[in-house]
Parts: structure tokens; sequence; C-alpha cells
């Protein structure tokens, strides 16, 4: 079997459940080996965003929320959702200023995830953002946030100690780390 080849078949399909962000389809298959079974997938309206911004000292920032589906508190890299139709690059400028009040000179994707690939299609792209400037937060309506500045390597710490477990999150901060530190060992920054 080629890695190309899709083994599953499709019998039925069925959206048993939408709104704005989401819709859940479930399916009548057969699967790889040809027996019947049921998938259930969750397709998301928006593609997820997330910035790791860094400032010249070497200072990122999380935002805190409780997650509602989690019941839990977390912190995260700031990260919304883009709309089709709506530029990658617009949205994370929108979503880093929105949550945290900042700006950036610089932007570049630095990774390219499915969050939850097994029962989802959501795909997210995480920028880094340098050349910070300040300014002011305009958080939506449905979040609480706290915003703070920590040092990047604090929020690895964070990350290996599985204080921060949002899997954007981890991918961003982990490839930022690893980007800059390359950068600096041949010169840059």
């Amino acid at each position: 079997m080629s890695e190309q080849n899709n083994p599953w078949k499709t019998l039925k399909e069925e959206i048993v459940y939408q709104n704005n962000w989401i819709e859940v389809v479930h399916k009548d298959v057969l699967n790889p080996n040809g027996n019947p079974g049921i998938y259930g997938q969750v397709n998301f309206k928006n593609i997820a965003i997330g910035v790791v911004p860094v400032d010249d000292e070497g200072y990122t920032w999380l935002v805190g929320q409780y997650r509602f589906p989690l019941e839990e508190y977390s912190w995260e890299i700031p990260e919304g959702g883009c709309p089709v139709g709506e530029e990658w690059l617009d949205a994370a400028i929108r979503e880093l200023k929105e949550e945290t009040g900042l700006q950036a000179e610089n932007y570049e994707i630095i990774s390219k995830i499915h969050t939850s690939n097994s029962v989802c299609n959501e795909v997210a792209y995480i920028y880094l953002a340098t050349g910070i400037s300040h300014g002011e937060s305009e958080p939506e309506d449905t979040e609480e946030l706290v915003v703070k500045r920590v040092k990047l390597s604090e929020a690895i710490q964070m990350v290996m100690e599985n204080k921060i477990t949002d899997s954007m999150s981890v991918t961003g901060l982990l490839k930022a780390d690893r980007i800059l530190r390359n950068r600096k060992k041949v010169g840059f920054n």
C-alpha cells in the first residue's frame, strides 16, 4: 500500500451537530481490513493561529485562561481562529494585539501542526513574532485573560514540567527556542 492510498471507505456520512466553530460528522465506514465500523470526526470552521512573541531581551508572553472543555486553567501562547478568507498573517497580528496588546515588526511561520489528527481536521499555523512593541489589549467578551511576560527559557521549563500542555503552545515555544538558539550560533540576532 502506498502512503497516498486511503484504506478507509466511507459508506455514509451525516452532520449530527454544528455551530459557528465546529461540525461533528458521523460516518459509517469500512475500516482498512474491510470490516464495517463507525467514525466520528470534528471539522473546524477556522484555521488555528498561534504567535510566540519574543523581545530583544529573550522574554515571551503567555496568556492564562480557564479552558472550559478541560475544566482547568491553562497557560498558552497567544492564539485564536482565522476565519476562511482571512490571511493567516492578519489573524496572527490581530490575535497578538487582542490578547496581549503587543505588536511586532517581524512575523514568520515556524510550524504547521494537526492538533489531534485521529478525531479532527484542525490545522494550526504558528508564528514567531519579533521586534515587539507594547499597546493595549482588546480581549473578546468570551475571554478572561491573564497575560504574563516570562523569559523564553522559563516558558520552556514550564513545557518540560507539564505546566504548559496546550499542543500549539508546546510546539510553538519549543520551535521558537530552537530557531532562536540556532540563529545565535550562526551570528544572527
